[in-house]
């Protein structure tokens, strides 16, 4: 498992569905290493605090292999890292192989994954399509949250490594299919 890219992004203000929202999903890759707390990586925000962020969303992971997928869905060969919202794009981390509670070291943060990911309107906007997010959650490519156990510093090309398997072994994807 790796670290492929790691993305933030300030919340800024955009023109959708007739009027300005603010939103934090236009992530982009940073260079270097980058500090990871408790709440969020340095550089980075999110604009809606009641449903994003917090100690159990505050990094969100999506797996560099399912970039090609939607290529081909969509027809678009502009996906940049980070297109998705995440934080971190993350390589042998699928959704049906990580579970909910599993905990990685990558660099010289501890992450534990958390809850998959519900995507919401915004992603749509980033899309450039408002029924993206329901095309997005039916795919079985949600990608998943992560808590920060301890905080640290990570940069693209860290190893993943896992320090301690969940012993309920509820796998993202099983944990998406039940709640959405």
């Amino acid at each position: 498992m790796k670290l492929i890219s790691v993305n933030v992004s300030k919340p800024k203000e955009v023109a959708a569905r007739g009027r300005t929202v603010t939103t934090g999903i236009f992530k982009a890759p940073v260079a270097g290493r980058v500090r990871l707390g408790r709440l969020n990586l340095e550089g980075d925000g999110q604009a809606d605090l009641r449903v994003h962020g917090g100690p159990d969303k505050a990094v969100y992971a999506y797996p560099f292999e399912h970039y090609d997928y939607w290529k081909r869905e969509l027809g678009r060969n502009d996906l940049a890292f980070g297109q998705f919202g995440e934080n971190l794009t993350v390589e042998g981390m699928l959704e049906g192989e990580v579970h909910i509670g599993d905990v990685f070291q990558v660099g010289s943060a501890v992450l534990q994954i958390s809850q998959p990911r519900s995507p919401c309107y915004k992603l749509g906007i980033r899309m450039g399509s408002s029924g993206f997010p329901k095309h997005f959650l039916a795919s079985g490519r949600p990608g998943f949250y992560l808590r920060v156990l301890e905080e640290g510093e990570v940069e693209a090309g860290d190893p993943i490594h896992l320090a301690r398997a969940d012993p309920d072994r509820l796998t993202v994807l099983d944990a998406s299919r039940l709640s959405f």
